[in-house]
Formats: structure tokens, C-alpha cells, sequence
């Protein structure tokens, strides 16, 4: 999430009330998850385990729970809570904006595209030419749809992510202030949800199909002609690279990357980055060729079994 102009490393620790270290004049730029921080982009952290992570990052100022030695170049905002804080600037940043009527006016509709009834179109949010926004979509604020999109009845775009800091008193969400971002050609199925970024953008390459029912979790990022079948589940942070496959009821773990052209057969669990131009399946999943060979094995389990008892 880039903000509207730099500010100061004074002015952001003012806006959440904490000490910092560095020149009170460093410029912020904006504030990103690690995974996708830029230089001038604030970065959270607060367990030690990933203090060095953060430090060495791209970000260039790290917002921490505890003070450090700054690395040359950065700076510090020291937070009792950062998860906490990092919410605050989401909410100063991207407030929400509630709307009483079913288009904002702050939206933006290109030529010959056409928004079927009880469709929500929240503010802020651009679609291009030739689409099709079929009956009870809701669209959040802050979406990009380009040309020649079809979207049918019932889908979410911009649904916050699923991102949870456990507390005693019970769940703590990570606020949402990113995007969707749909590119050219992209052709979604009904009753699908697609995630907004925690500050990033949400991304469906151009010319990928999505079918039914299909959930796709904050900051992934589909390339271009992809084909993703009715239920399946991708978890947040994902890269699916160009060309992908996964039929029906494929599960994702987060963070990981399919390689272009994969193909990944129906039920699999992928729990691992996998590379591409390859066919799966299974969970654990493997190439196909050999879990179908484990499977012919233990169906041969009883056979085996009965011929040791008879030797």
C-alpha cells in the first residue's frame, strides 16, 4: 500500500503514538507485508523469531516491539504492539468508507459493460470495456477489472483476508487495505470468492478461467491462462505462474509456488511449492504417474500379505 505522499518517520510515529529511531525527517513511502516490501515501506514484526528477517528486508523502516541495533539506512518505530499499530495505519490510510447506494459514485463503468440487478459496486472501483457483471455480485472498494470480464451471479471480489494474531481475550484480525486486481479476459464462475491483500494487490492474470465456487486467499497472484475448477481452495500468498491447471477440489497451503503449466488432478492437497509442466496428484502430493503406482501398490497390500502367510 503506497500512501498518498511521503511522510515523516515523526509524523507516522505520531499517528500511532510510539518512539522511533532515525531521523525524524526519514521519508515513508508506504507499509507492505515482508513478502512484497519495498524500499520506503514500513514492515511489522513482532516475535524474534523474524526480527532479522524484517531487519534485512527491502523495507526500510521496520516497525518492532522491541529496540534494536538499526541497520545503516533504515529506520525504527518502536510499537509495544506492532500487529496492533500496523492496523492503526491501515485504518488512517484506508478507512472505511460506507455507501447507501448500489454504485458509488467514486466507480468508474467503461463502454458497453453491463451490471445486471442488485449488483454492489463499492467505491473507488474501475471496470473496462465489454463486461459482464452478472445479478448479486458485490464488488469492493478499491477493485481494477479490465476489458472483456465476465463475472457471474453471487461472487465476491475484495472479501478481506483471512489473517488472525491469536490473543487471550480470542482472534485479532490484520486489517485489509489492498486490492483486486483483475486483468483482461478474465472469466470468473458463480459464487466465488476472491480476497482483497493485506496491502498488496490480489491478482488474476489475464485470460484464466475461474469455474464455481472457487476461493482465492490475499496477496495470490494467478497468471495468465490459467484453468481453475469448481472448489478449489488457494491460500494466501500463493504465486500459481502462467498456464496452470487444478481441477476440481485442489487445497493449497500458503505461500508456495506453482510452477507454469503444472497440471494438478482433482483432491490434491498441495503442500509444497511444485514445479511446472508436470502432472499431480494426491495428498502429500507427488507426480502422478508414481502416487498412482503407491496406490496399486497397498490395493496389493492383502494379496501380498495373504501369500507370506501361506509360504
Amino acid at each position: 500500500m503506497k500512501f498518498p505522499k511521503t511522510y515523516t518517520l515523526s509524523e507516522i510515529a505520531t499517528i500511532i503514538n510510539t518512539e522511533f529511531v532515525g531521523d525524524a525527517n526519514f521519508p515513508i513511502q508506504g507499509m507492505n507485508e515482508i513478502h512484497v516490501v519495498e524500499p520506503g515501506d514500513i514492515v511489522f514484526v513482532d516475535h524474534p523469531k523474524y526480527y532479522d528477517k524484517a531487519l534485512q528486508s527491502a523495507a526500510t523502516i521496520v516497525l518492532i516491539n522491541k529496540k534494536v541495533d538499526c541497520p545503516e539506512g533504515k529506520a525504527l518505530l518502536i510499537s509495544d504492539d506492532p500487529f496492533r499499530d500496523f492496523n492503526t495505519l491501515t485504518k488512517h490510510f484506508k478507512p472505511f468508507q460506507p455507501i447507501n447506494i448500489p454504485i458509488s459514485d467514486s466507480s468508474t463503468v467503461g463502454e458497453n459493460t453491463y451490471i445486471q440487478p442488485n449488483c454492489f459496486i463499492g467505491n473507488h472501483v474501475s471496470i473496462g470495456k465489454n463486461c459482464i457483471i452478472h445479478s448479486n455480485v458485490s464488488i469492493y472498494d478499491n477493485t481494477v477489472i479490465g476489458d472483456n470480464v465476465i463475472i457471474h451471479a453471487g461472487t465476491i471480489i475484495g472479501a478481506d483476508a483471512f489473517y488472525y494474531k491469536k490473543r487471550a481475550e480470542g482472534f485479532d484480525q490484520l486489517l485489509s487495505g489492498g486490492r483486486v486486481v483483475i486483468k483482461d479476459n478474465v472469466g470468473i464462475g458463480a459464487l466465488c470468492t476472491i480476497d482483497k491483500g493485506v496491502t498488496g494487490d490480489t491478482t488474476i492474470g489475464e485470460g484464466t478461467k475461474i469455474d464455481n465456487q472457487v476461493h482465492v486467499g490475499h496477496d495470490t497472484v494467478i497468471g495468465k491462462k490459467c484453468l481453475i475448477a469448481a472448489q478449489t481452495g488457494i491460500a494466501g500468498c500463493v504465486i500459481v505462474e502462467d498456464e496452470v491447471t487444478l481441477w476440481g477440489q485442489v487445497g493449497t497451503t500458503s505461500g508456495i509456488t506453482i510452477g507454469s503449466k503444472a497440471v494438478v488432478m482433482g483432491q490434491t492437497g498441495i503442500t509444497k511449492s511444485i514445479e511446472g509442466s508436470k502432472v499431480y496428484f494426491g495428498t502429500p502430493i507427488e507426480e502422478s504417474r508414481e502416487k498412482l503406482k503407491q496406490l496399486a501398490n497397498i490395493k496389493r497390500i492383502p494379496e501380498i500379505l495373504k501369500k507370506i502367510q501361506n509360504d
